[in-house]
């Protein structure tokens, strides 16, 4: 039977990052779809506006975090890896249905399975770096800027207009999963009290693994 403890998985920079973050995408989100006229809430000026001040705080939020994350060595939770990859991917099609274990045991130094550790760099190398740069592409360059000339004559914005807008669905996705994701820890609402006090119970390694480790050798009996 496996036995838990509770430990301060995520610090106060972290918590700030994640909600603010969240809070930010939310906004761009709810603003980006607007002015691409999928509905009216704000009206485009407002809508427009609003996206373009949570597009410069969610920059300077990046800015800290890549410095959190380098000074702390926290950027290494995102290092992929292949142990258990397979046995994850398993688990969230199949095994959460059967209460299955988990495959990956969380810790403070590892907070992050498999594929979590992929996702999560995607998202940081790939996603969020291409929809700041074509953001950035449609705010300065061809972007109306009180009649002033563009630094760069791009003739055609649609393929950067896709790229961001792709990207947008992308996030949109991960959003959608990672809600879903956040109710299966051990109760439904484990995990988001977790990223709310910090503090999460964790299990415990199993005794006979601990054995092993410090006795590799069974002793004789004789």
């Amino acid at each position: 039977m496996s036995t838990s403890h509770k430990a301060y998985v995520y610090k106060g920079f972290e918590r700030f990052w994640h909600w603010n973050q969240s809070l930010l995408i939310f906004i761009l989100a709810l603003t980006g779809f607007e002015i691409h006229s999928s509905y009216e809430l704000f009206g485009f000026e407002t809508a427009v506006d609003l996206h373009n001040k949570a597009a410069w705080a969610f920059i300077i939020l990046i800015v800290f975090a890549i410095f959190w994350h380098f000074t702390t060595g926290e950027w290494k939770q995102y290092i992929p890896t292949t142990k258990n990859l397979r046995a994850q991917a398993e688990f969230y099609l199949f095994g959460i249905f059967r209460n299955a274990p988990h495959p990956s045991k969380k810790t403070v130094i590892s907070k992050l399975n498999p594929l979590q550790r992929l996702v999560y760099l995607g998202l940081k190398i790939l996603v969020i770096p291409v929809m700041v740069v074509s953001g950035l592409l449609f705010m300065f360059y061809r972007y109306p800027q009180d009649g002033g000339i563009s630094i760069i004559n791009i003739d055609n914005l649609e393929i950067i207009a896709m790229v961001h807008t792709l990207g947008a669905f992308l996030l949109l996705a991960f959003i959608i999963v990672h809600l879903y994701l956040i109710t299966t820890g051990h109760t439904v609402t484990s995990n988001l009290k977790a990223m709310i006090t910090g503090w999460e119970d964790l299990e415990d390694e199993d005794e006979t693994t601990e054995i092993n480790i410090e006795n590799p050798k069974p002793q004789s009996n004789a």
